[in-house]
């Protein structure tokens, strides 16, 4: 994807990517290797970021940066087909490996008996709700954060196209869903179009543009596979199952997952900290609000993650001996 200072004459904005302290390699059950950033300092708490269809690390940019700057170490990863993680078998795309490449992440970038505030946006929320069952997420998880989500009926609820049938709307939105055409270059056209599918009535040019590099950098073939996978999802029976204090943040505008399936999720959990219904926002809350989505993400480290150690002495992380560890240690 083309810096998006590039787009916009040339000084750096906050939807650029800030560097990363270290990158890993995850290796997920079935082999796949999965690209993993790590933001911050070893020692402040975690918080683990989980990105949405078509989008990737750069995503999560405005949060990392206010995260970081207020004490806390941010992981991030691409899911499969987007940004540096290699697409793998498109043919096995399911919840299921969602799941698996989360816990192979959490394996990988925290050190053993560490926990973590995890949030996701979009299909990244519903990788933690795929995850309900998984023991890596039942030791590692502190708290969750649900962002822009829904668990079933997401072709139904959609509103993305301005049909007044919901069959017609619906049979439309498969369509949509499952396309591997490419999108070609970003016009103001597809831009337009883009903001109302995807975002609030106030959004600023700047977040337009950032949210059209993303999603038009999105391979056709992975944006398809996965668009398969969401039009056919209904994982709302795992969402009881996610016995873990849990905030959602849902946007009032938002056309691609309604406010309808935010509070389908917050009724269904059994530990849900507040919904936070953001108005006049779209799907890409922390790109719109980063400062929201950011304050309940700190929030839920200062209830549940806090007094915590952040880093384990002695441990391996990513493969990486930890500066603490000593000779004793490692042989």
């Amino acid at each position: 994807m083309a810096r998006l200072t590039a787009s916009l004459g040339g000084e750096r904005g906050p939807y650029d990517p800030p560097p990363a302290a270290r990158e890993l390699t995850a290796t997920s059950a079935d082999g796949a290797r999965l690209h993993v950033e790590v933001h911050g300092r070893d020692e402040d708490p975690a918080v683990v970021l989980i990105h949405g269809w078509t989008c990737k690390t750069d995503f999560w940019a405005p949060v990392v940066r206010e995260l970081t700057s207020t004490g806390h170490r941010v992981v991030a990863y691409d899911q499969r087909g987007h940004g540096r993680t290699p697409a793998a078998d498109t043919r096995a795309y399911s919840p299921e490996v969602l799941a698996d490449d989360l816990c192979a992440v959490l394996d990988a970038a925290l050190a053993p008996g560490e926990r973590a505030v995890l949030g996701g946006h979009s299909m990244g929320a519903m990788t933690l709700i795929a995850a309900a069952d998984r023991p890596q997420l039942a030791q590692r998880a502190a708290a969750l954060v649900l962002c822009s989500t829904g668990a079933h009926r997401l072709l139904s609820k959609a509103q993305v196209l301005p049909f007044r049938s919901e069959n017609v709307r619906t049979r439309a939105q498969r369509i949509l869903l499952l396309s591997k055409l490419p999108l070609g270059p970003v016009t103001p056209l597809s831009r337009k179009a883009l903001k109302y599918g995807t975002l609030g009535p106030d959004a600023t040019p700047e977040q337009v543009a950032a949210v059209a590099c993303l999603v038009h950098a999105c391979p056709p073939r992975v944006r398809g596979a996965w668009g398969s996978v969401l039009a056919g999802l209904d994982i709302q029976e795992r969402v009881s199952r996610l016995r873990f204090p849990t905030a959602v943040i849902t946007g009032t505008h938002d056309r691609l997952t309604p406010p309808e399936l935010s509070r389908d999720i917050a009724d269904a959990l059994p530990q849900c900290t507040g919904l936070h219904q953001l108005p006049r926002l779209g799907h890409m809350t922390p790109m719109e609000n980063s400062g929201e989505v950011s304050g309940v993400l700190r929030e839920s480290v200062r209830q549940h993650l806090a007094g915590e150690a952040g880093k384990v002495p002695g441990a391996r992380r990513g493969g990486e001996e930890s500066p603490a560890a000593t000779k004793e240690e490692t042989q």
